[in-house]
Protein backbone atom coordinates (compact mmCIF):
# COMPACT_ATOMS: atom_id res chain seq x y z
CA UNK A 1 0.00 0.00 0.00
CA UNK A 2 1.65 3.30 -1.04
CA UNK A 3 2.05 5.78 1.89
CA UNK A 4 -0.41 8.79 0.78
CA UNK A 5 -3.31 5.44 0.79
CA UNK A 6 -2.27 4.22 4.28
CA UNK A 7 -2.24 7.50 5.70
CA UNK A 8 -6.23 8.05 4.21
CA UNK A 9 -6.88 4.84 5.11
CA UNK A 10 -5.54 5.65 8.98
CA UNK A 11 -7.31 9.05 8.78
CA UNK A 12 -10.22 6.85 7.80
CA UNK A 13 -10.17 5.17 10.98
CA UNK A 14 -9.61 8.28 13.02
CA UNK A 15 -12.47 10.06 12.30
CA UNK A 16 -14.61 6.59 12.34
CA UNK A 17 -12.98 6.49 16.24
CA UNK A 18 -13.85 10.65 16.56
CA UNK A 19 -17.49 10.56 15.40
CA UNK A 20 -18.52 9.37 19.04
CA UNK A 21 -17.37 12.05 20.59
CA UNK A 22 -18.05 15.29 17.80
CA UNK A 23 -16.19 17.94 20.46
CA UNK A 24 -12.71 16.24 19.45
CA UNK A 25 -11.10 16.34 15.78
CA UNK A 26 -8.32 15.69 13.59
CA UNK A 27 -5.55 17.92 12.62
CA UNK A 28 -3.14 15.64 10.90
CA UNK A 29 -1.49 12.23 10.09
CA UNK A 30 1.58 11.90 9.20
CA UNK A 31 4.08 8.66 8.52
CA UNK A 32 7.75 8.78 8.47
CA UNK A 33 9.50 6.17 6.54
CA UNK A 34 10.68 3.76 9.14
CA UNK A 35 6.53 3.36 9.73
CA UNK A 36 6.18 5.87 12.59
CA UNK A 37 2.99 7.18 12.39
CA UNK A 38 1.84 10.67 14.03
CA UNK A 39 -1.58 11.45 14.63
CA UNK A 40 -2.36 14.87 15.82
CA UNK A 41 -6.05 15.20 17.54
CA UNK A 42 -7.50 18.54 19.25
CA UNK A 43 -10.45 19.36 20.80
CA UNK A 44 -13.09 22.46 20.99
CA UNK A 45 -11.74 22.90 24.59
CA UNK A 46 -8.68 21.20 24.97
CA UNK A 47 -7.67 17.59 25.17
CA UNK A 48 -6.08 15.86 27.78
CA UNK A 49 -2.95 13.37 28.36
CA UNK A 50 -5.94 10.90 29.40
CA UNK A 51 -7.82 10.92 26.23
CA UNK A 52 -4.82 10.86 24.43
CA UNK A 53 -3.95 7.94 25.77
CA UNK A 54 -7.42 5.97 24.72
CA UNK A 55 -7.70 7.17 21.41
CA UNK A 56 -3.86 5.94 21.31
CA UNK A 57 -4.70 2.51 22.73
CA UNK A 58 -7.83 2.16 19.97
CA UNK A 59 -6.01 3.41 16.88
CA UNK A 60 -3.26 0.99 17.18
CA UNK A 61 -5.55 -1.88 17.90
CA UNK A 62 -7.60 -0.92 14.60
CA UNK A 63 -4.46 -0.51 12.72
CA UNK A 64 -2.86 -3.95 14.40
CA UNK A 65 -6.14 -6.01 13.82
CA UNK A 66 -6.47 -5.01 10.09
CA UNK A 67 -2.61 -5.49 9.54
CA UNK A 68 -1.57 -2.78 7.60
CA UNK A 69 1.64 -2.90 8.23
CA UNK A 70 3.14 -6.38 7.69
CA UNK A 71 4.15 -7.91 10.73
CA UNK A 72 2.93 -5.14 12.83
CA UNK A 73 5.96 -3.24 12.07
CA UNK A 74 4.97 0.12 12.88
CA UNK A 75 5.08 2.74 15.86
CA UNK A 76 2.17 5.05 16.99
CA UNK A 77 2.20 8.49 18.27
CA UNK A 78 -0.81 10.23 19.08
CA UNK A 79 -1.00 14.02 20.72
CA UNK A 80 -2.31 17.46 20.24
CA UNK A 81 -0.80 19.57 17.80
CA UNK A 82 2.15 21.14 19.85
CA UNK A 83 1.83 24.84 20.79
CA UNK A 84 4.10 25.74 18.31
CA UNK A 85 2.74 23.72 15.12
CA UNK A 86 0.26 26.26 12.95
CA UNK A 87 -3.30 26.40 13.07
CA UNK A 88 -4.38 24.09 10.20
CA UNK A 89 -8.14 24.08 10.97
CA UNK A 90 -11.09 26.53 11.23
CA UNK A 91 -11.86 24.73 14.22
CA UNK A 92 -8.08 25.59 15.55
CA UNK A 93 -8.71 29.10 14.75
CA UNK A 94 -12.40 29.43 16.53
CA UNK A 95 -10.67 27.69 20.06
CA UNK A 96 -8.10 30.07 20.09
CA UNK A 97 -9.83 33.54 19.56
CA UNK A 98 -8.68 35.79 22.07
CA UNK A 99 -5.24 35.08 21.90
CA UNK A 100 -2.40 36.20 20.25
CA UNK A 101 -1.23 35.21 16.70
CA UNK A 102 1.57 35.69 14.20
CA UNK A 103 0.46 35.34 10.58
CA UNK A 104 2.56 34.70 7.64
CA UNK A 105 1.16 35.23 4.48
CA UNK A 106 1.60 34.08 0.62
CA UNK A 107 3.17 37.06 -0.10
CA UNK A 108 6.06 36.76 2.57
CA UNK A 109 4.50 39.20 4.87
CA UNK A 110 3.88 39.03 8.54
CA UNK A 111 1.33 40.47 11.26
CA UNK A 112 1.00 39.58 14.92
CA UNK A 113 -1.94 41.05 16.84
CA UNK A 114 -5.10 39.47 18.79
CA UNK A 115 -7.30 37.13 17.22
CA UNK A 116 -10.53 38.36 17.64
CA UNK A 117 -12.96 36.50 15.16
CA UNK A 118 -13.58 34.12 12.11
CA UNK A 119 -15.90 33.99 9.76
CA UNK A 120 -16.17 31.44 6.53
CA UNK A 121 -13.88 33.33 4.30
CA UNK A 122 -11.46 35.31 6.78
CA UNK A 123 -10.14 36.07 10.39
CA UNK A 124 -10.48 39.24 12.25
CA UNK A 125 -7.12 40.39 13.62
CA UNK A 126 -6.00 43.16 16.37
CA UNK A 127 -3.37 44.65 15.49
CA UNK A 128 -1.54 47.48 17.92
CA UNK A 129 1.19 49.53 16.76
CA UNK A 130 3.42 52.03 17.75
CA UNK A 131 3.52 53.67 21.81
CA UNK A 132 2.53 55.74 23.85
CA UNK A 133 0.31 58.90 22.43
CA UNK A 134 1.02 56.93 19.19
CA UNK A 135 -0.84 54.02 19.82
CA UNK A 136 -3.00 52.90 16.46
CA UNK A 137 -5.40 49.87 17.43
CA UNK A 138 -6.79 48.56 13.97
CA UNK A 139 -8.85 45.50 13.33
CA UNK A 140 -7.64 43.39 10.03
CA UNK A 141 -9.50 41.62 7.82
CA UNK A 142 -7.30 38.82 6.76
CA UNK A 143 -9.18 35.93 4.30
CA UNK A 144 -8.03 32.95 4.46
CA UNK A 145 -6.80 31.89 1.07
CA UNK A 146 -3.79 34.77 1.60
CA UNK A 147 -2.66 32.91 4.77
CA UNK A 148 0.16 30.63 4.74
CA UNK A 149 0.51 29.99 8.89
CA UNK A 150 -0.85 31.33 11.70
CA UNK A 151 0.92 30.66 14.64
CA UNK A 152 -0.18 31.16 18.23
CA UNK A 153 2.22 33.07 20.46
CA UNK A 154 3.20 32.87 24.12
CA UNK A 155 3.19 36.14 25.51
CA UNK A 156 3.92 36.49 29.26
Amino acid sequence: MATETIIEHIERLVNGMLSEEPEYFMVQVKIKPTNNIKVFIDGDNGITIEKCVRFNRRLYKLIEDLAIFPEGDFSLELSSPGVDEPLKMKRQYAKNIGRFVEVAFNDGGCKEGKLLDIADEDIILEEITGKGKNLVTQQLVIPFNSIKTTTVQIKF
